[in-house]
């Protein structure tokens, strides 16, 4: 999956979080539902004007960003 097609960030929308093609619901938005137990259909439907390729991008950024934390020692 090639999010970067997909999640967005400007400056001057949502304070800079990544948002689903420009729109103003972010990554965490979607991340936080899903996390709550709802299932993509019911994302879906509550949010008509996102599609499932949205929803797969917010997770392979979240993926990429997991993927990307640097673990320091002390």
């Amino acid at each position: 999956m090639n999010y970067q097609d997909i999640i967005t960030i400007e400056p001057g929308k949502r304070s800079g979080k990544p948002c689903i093609r420009g729109m103003r619901i972010t990554v965490y938005d979607v991340l936080s539902y899903l996390a709550s137990g709802m299932t993509y259909e019911e994302i879906l439907e509550d949010f008509p004007y996102l599609t499932k390729e949205d929803i797969l991008a917010c997770l392979s950024y979240a993926a990429d960003r997991e993927r990307q934390t640097l673990i320091i020692h002390s």
